[in-house]
């Protein structure tokens, strides 16, 4: 399967530098930057096969990106779903990086946070297993979601997810095999 994956555009939280999770935040006005990114994105997806599924998650901003981009219509999945920063959400990044950076950064399955990063894992997996049937889907997702894909993609398990960035409105092309 050919996925591509589009981070969600800028939520208010995002430029604020405070986790968000599973908050269900709106996206913020996209900046003539953000528009004129979406516009380069599109002539790159305008050069793939036709999509066999345009899929969001069940957090609108996802939703509202894929709007943005023209698809007025997209699958709703919750597999989709970013990570739970549990008593992060709402917080500056730099309070979980204080409490849990060390782990956090290093081995995500020993973080305070290490059941919601399990359950992110597995819902990865989970749609990877269901998608990999089709043979070209456009997934719009979250940060934490798409790194957790390409570390899974990568090394077998989400333990280097926290070792990169994802920024909003990036466009990340994968070839995914069935049974990774």
């Amino acid at each position: 399967m050919k996925l591509i994956l589009i981070r969600h555009l800028p939520t208010e939280f995002n430029r604020l530098g405070l986790l968000q999770g599973r908050r269900d935040e709106p996206i913020a006005l996209p900046s003539a930057d953000v528009l004129s990114q979406i516009r380069e994105n599109r002539k790159i997806l305008d050069t793939m096969p036709p999509f066999d599924a345009v899929i969001v998650s069940s957090l609108r901003r996802t939703a509202m990106t894929a709007k943005h981009y023209g698809f007025a219509d997209p699958i709703l999945d919750s597999l989709l779903d970013e990570l739970d920063f549990g008593p992060f959400e709402g917080r500056p990044r730099a309070d979980l990086m204080a409490e849990d950076g060390k782990a956090w950064l290093e081995n995500p399955y020993q973080s305070l946070l290490c059941e919601f990063v399990r359950d992110l894992e597995s819902r990865v997996r989970q749609f990877v297993a269901i998608y990999s049937v089709r043979n070209t889907v456009l997934g719009f997702a979250h940060g934490s979601w798409i790194r957790a894909l390409l570390s899974v993609l990568r090394h077998g398990n989400v333990a280097d997810m926290n070792r990169f960035d994802v920024p909003n409105n990036s466009l990340t092309v994968l070839e995914v095999m069935s049974g990774n």
